[in-house]
């Protein structure tokens, strides 16, 4: 078993941005200092926005149960006998991963967002799915598309990006534009190399995400991907920067050459 433990963890490693833990540090930096600048002006008398900073951990705590309750209460939650495909998948990556616990995956109302997250409350970490994005692996029949999607997030999991703790310790970063959404490109860059490590053969369905789920199958994915080294300027760097994820020609480049890490920057 230590043996086990020891290989989950060395392959975590290598599968995590190396920029991640950089990034993460300084975001954690800017919370503590918040925080204890917080109560050093609230020990001194100081009320108001320091008490209000110091709400915080609270704040993340009850937010994360809500939204656990949102997909719990209604969403349609996939087991063996409701999606039964779509649960193996979900089996299958938390063993490939190296989880202790397989998590809870819900199918979600998209109403056209193609979106998917993981997160957690308490012990339970969860996967969420649009019913929009689901379909490409139920109605439009590429499974491999939704294995990877499953792996992304089961990888979110696996990098213990879904934990209390990380999330509030980013929480003040978060609200700091360009820091938060620096160390999220990285984690998304982290949670690809676990569904690349899980499903490679499904990395071609993130053209969904450029072309929506009825034309991406006929998107080259290849040209997306050429175009990380002729589309770019102060524009392009902005525009990636203001984002939670990775512009799309320099994450499909990163998926197509596993030689180096995506741009972060």
């Amino acid at each position: 078993m230590g043996w086990v433990s020891w290989g989950n963890r060395r392959r975590r490693r290598d599968l995590r941005h190396p920029r991640e833990n950089l990034f993460l540090g300084i975001c954690v930096a800017v919370t503590v200092l918040a925080v204890v600048g917080a109560v050093n002006r609230s020990l001194g008398g100081d009320g108001g926005q320091p008490l209000l900073l110091l709400s915080v951990p609270g704040a993340v705590f009850f937010a994360r149960g809500i939204l656990y309750a949102r997909q719990r209460s209604d969403g349609v939650r996939i087991s063996e006998n409701q999606f039964p495909e779509a649960h193996r998948m979900v089996v299958d990556a938390a063993r490939e991963l190296g989880l202790p616990r397989v998590p809870d995956a819900y199918v979600v109302l998209g109403n056209g967002r193609l979106n998917a997250f993981a997160s957690g409350h308490g012990f339970r970490r969860y996967v969420a799915i649009t019913s929009d994005l689901f379909e490409i692996g139920g109605r439009l029949r590429d499974p491999d598309a939704l294995r990877f999607v499953i792996g992304h997030e089961v990888g979110h999991i696996a990098a213990g990006h879904a934990s209390y703790w990380r999330q509030f310790g980013v929480s003040v970063a978060n609200v700091i534009p360009g820091i938060g959404m620096t160390l999220n490109r990285a984690q998304e860059y982290t949670a690809d190399n676990h569904a690349y490590a899980f499903c490679p053969e499904g990395v071609e369905g993130l053209r969904v995400l450029a072309a929506g789920k009825y034309l991406y199958r006929h998107v080259d994915f290849a040209d997306i991907a050429d175009r990380a080294g002729t589309d770019q300027g102060f524009f392009v760097m902005l525009a990636n920067l203001l984002s939670s994820h990775p512009v799309n020609t320099w994450r499909f480049h990163a998926l197509r050459d596993r030689s180096r890490p995506g741009r972060v920057l």
